[in-house]
């Protein structure tokens, strides 16, 4: 276990995931909608540029087993924005993501630096994004692998056939979040990868990365890596430790 900015940060594998959709209204976004609003006008007046749209918040969750199962309930993106800044954290309610962790053929992982218009400016993840409503099946089933996918290929151009997923999920949870990270390998090199993404979104109108990064090891962790990405590229590379 490491430490983050929420606080300590739990890792876990999984060997799957079961997540589903509450039909019913998103309770935390009615019972704490003008704090809500608030916050979200203060951030569109630093940040003109985010939009608030229709996201998945996850209202429950349990890991047993290597499962984790759980239901997201619809909001908008302005209840998640809150949600990461409140004090205290909410009790049960977290941001949960699915996230791929690119990798080369050669070993570096590829990340992406986000724009300074987004929500998450001058952050340096894995590509990924919030889930939402476009990644609920007919039956209910949220497609969290289907989220990643899609993810990777409209911030990359990385195409789901160009990357091998690994089997397993690392789980990173903290109290605001939990990131479902999932390594996928391409045949490409590194730096090649990189190379891919950097053609991508120069050729973008308002690209959501302005950087590509490649990290091989300890020495190649930057100031904007979160404490969850930090954590998880420690582990990837057999020194675990602090991630903060």
């Amino acid at each position: 276990m490491t430490l983050g900015a929420a606080g300590p940060i739990e890792t876990l594998t999984l060997d799957r995931l079961d997540m589903w959709l509450d039909p019913g209204p998103c309770a935390l976004s009615a019972e704490n909608r003008p704090a809500i609003d608030a916050h979200f006008a203060d951030r569109v007046a630093a940040q003109p540029g985010i939009w608030n749209g229709p996201i998945l918040l996850m209202v429950e969750h349990r890991i047993e087993a290597g499962v984790l199962t759980g239901r997201y309930a619809q909001a908008d993106y302005a209840s998640l924005l809150w949600l990461l800044a409140t004090e205290p954290p909410h009790a049960i309610a977290r941001n949960a993501f699915a996230m791929g962790a690119l990798r080369g053929a050669d070993g570096g992982f590829v990340l992406a630096r986000m724009a300074p218009w987004t929500a998450n400016a001058g952050r340096i993840y894995f590509a990924a994004g919030t889930p939402d409503p476009s990644d609920v099946m007919p039956d209910g089933r949220v497609d969290l692998d289907g989220s990643l996918l899609r993810e990777l290929t409209e911030e990359t151009g990385i195409a789901a056939h160009e990357v091998t997923p690994a089997t397993q999920w690392t789980a990173l949870r903290d109290a605001r979040r939990l990131a479902l990270l999932r390594e996928i390998v391409a045949d490409l090199p590194a730096e090649a990868l990189a190379d891919r993404i950097r053609a991508h979104i120069a050729s973008e109108e308002r690209p959501e990365i302005d950087a590509v990064i490649v990290a091989r090891g300890p020495d190649d962790l930057a100031e904007g890596m979160p404490p969850f990405i930090r954590s998880y590229l420690l582990s990837a590379w057999g020194h675990p430790g602090n991630a903060a």
